[in-house]
């Protein structure tokens, strides 16, 4: 389409004559979409360095491998899979491993055979396993000794990567293996949605997807100070953000810091221990180290960049972290399983300085701010649901047509079914999920803004907001609260700490103090969860 150019808004990146946002950045140079390419060769095409340097760390073992040794054994474990499993491109491999040195080595043997990806979260009990199998059919299965008992039959016998087996494949090549031609346009991964708002579901993402995410960040490298990075990334393997970063770190030089579980203080002595940079977390892992009292005992000078994704943070939450770490920048970013991770991203400490904001529009891509209810494209500053165009969007959902179709407009518009909005100089607002939204009296309410403001408050460690039903008003919000072990904080204190601060249809209603807030592993909070709880908890009041 040919457009004015006094139709575009240089600050905001809106564009009058298509009611759309096109991006402040560099468009990407990608690879002619025509060439056969995994995005396991792009991203060890885009390293800039093939010094012997360390890869990967194991945060628990200091143990370290370094990049001719995983070069090395993902050539070896490609062809062992290949000629002695017999797996081949198009077949999908199940993972279900926590993560370790082996999981990356893994993904990009799997990624240059034309295998598909499709990892889940390990800690899944064996009926949530049943049903991600049933969605995308595997041929076999990438386990542990721990996760062994959970996985059902399947075509070919599960490959356990914490034996010994598994070390001989990655380090004996019984034969040589000829180059395998990956389309861009094939899957890579299969990646299973969080189902916070309804039924999991199987996401589709192609070697192009990755490819552009990849492009993404080879524009932003540039744009940096060179020098050695070493990150620690508190995210697991399974999910988007840390299959992303898999692949990331191999193509800009990063040496990775890996957890196998993640625990604040065993986080701090990771980043003292090997003088970690950057640190990439979710939501409640920033709001951990605002409140926990244990950051002074450790030394984290070294520390340079704070990335979260997953979630919204409250301002309250990033001035306090601002406070306690003033040298330490907090970028933000915004994306979906569906969008390849993040389609909106921090890129710059001018940028950071946007608090409160998810950063701006990734290069080749468009947004679109729609009125949920006309289905208009909004202007800058005005609330609606988010919409996402570009080369990182979704092939649809594998096996379901019918949310395929819901998710994706035919005209390639991805409707993320998050409300937000973009400001008059291109920096996106999460507000939070639409159909989260509690309808008070006709009134609609945001979960996440009450959440942030009872973070803020000096007693309360966590919340969680849901909306409860209520005769006279339809929903009304109720609060989950994890209080501090020695505070006296009571419902009435939590409701009046609200309701200063909020519209009188903003309200908490109801409060119930827990331990603990069942959350992904991104950080979003399961609401369905906790409105399952508090309903039974009504019903067990009336007998």
């Amino acid at each position: 389409m040919n457009l004015k150019s006094d139709s575009i808004d240089t600050k905001s990146g809106y564009c009058s004559e298509t009611a759309s946002f096109r991006s402040l950045r560099p468009q990407i140079n990608f690879p002619p979409e025509n060439i056969p390419l995994s995005v396991a060769s792009y991203a060890l095409i885009l390293r800039s360095s093939n010094r012997d340097s360390t890869v990967l760390i194991d945060s628990a073992t200091g143990d370290r491998v370094t990049y001719s040794e995983f070069t090395h054994r993902v050539n070896c474990l490609a062809s062992n899979l290949h000629h002695l499993i017999g797996l081949k491109k198009g077949d999908i491999a199940f993972i279900l491993s926590p993560n370790s040195l082996r999981v990356p080595i893994l993904y990009f043997s799997l990624l240059s055979l034309g295998v598909i990806v499709s990892p889940a979260n390990p800690s899944s009990t064996p009926s949530e396993i049943f049903r991600l199998i049933q969605l995308s059919k595997p041929v076999t299965a990438f386990i542990t000794n721990a996760t062994a008992q959970n996985i059902p039959s399947l075509p070919r016998e599960p490959i356990v990567i914490d034996s010994p087996e598994f070390e001989s494949l990655m380090t004996r090549q019984i034969r040589e293996l000829e180059q395998v031609q990956v389309s861009q346009n094939d899957l890579a991964a299969v990646m299973y949605s969080s189902g916070t708002t309804g039924e999991v579901k199987a996401v589709m993402l192609t070697h192009r997807n990755f490819i552009a995410i990849l492009g993404s960040y080879q524009w932003e490298e540039g744009e940096r100070a060179v020098g050695k990075k070493v990150v620690l990334y508190t995210v697991p393997y399974f999910h988007i953000y840390g299959f992303i970063v898999c692949l990331k770190s191999m193509a800009f030089n990063e040496a990775v810091v890996l957890m196998e579980r993640f625990d604040v203080r065993r986080m701090l002595e990771a980043v003292e221990r090997f003088q970690v940079t950057h640190l990439g977390v979710a939501p409640p892992v920033v709001v951990a180290l605002v409140k926990c009292g244990v950051t002074e005992e450790f030394d984290l000078r070294s520390l340079v960049v704070v990335g979260c994704g997953g979630a919204p943070l409250g301002k309250d939450v990033i001035e306090a972290f601002a406070t306690r770490f003033p040298t330490v920048q907090l970028m933000q970013g915004y994306g979906l399983t569906e969008s390849t991770g993040g389609c909106f991203r921090t890129s710059s400490p001018e940028e950071a300085l946007r608090r409160g904001s998810a950063g701006r529009l990734l290069g080749s891509c468009e947004a679109k701010i729609v009125d949920p209810e006309s289905s208009i494209g909004l202007p800058p500053c005005k609330q609606g649901e988010l919409w996402i165009r570009g080369p990182i969007v979704m092939k649809g959902y594998l096996g379901d047509s019918e949310a395929t179709s819901a998710a994706l407009a035919p005209d390639g518009w991805l409707r993320t079914g998050d409300l937000c909005y973009i400001d008059e100089e291109g920096y996106l607002f999460v507000v939070d999920r639409l159909k989260e939204l509690i309808k008070y009296k006709g009134y609609q309410v945001a979960p996440a803004e009450l959440e942030q403001l009872l973070q803020s408050h000096p007693d309360i460690v966590d919340a969680a907001v849901i909306p409860y039903p209520d005769e006279e008003a339809g929903e009304i919000p109720m609060a989950f609260v994890i209080k501090h072990p020695h505070s006296n904080i009571d419902e009435v204190g939590v409701k009046q700490f609200i309701a200063k601060q909020v519209a009188p249809y903003k309200k908490i209603r109801r409060v119930s103090f827990v331990s603990s807030i069942p959350k992904t592993a991104s950080g979003k909070i399961l609401r369905k969860d906790l409105i399952k709880a508090a309903l039974q908890q009504s019903s067990l009041s009336k007998l």
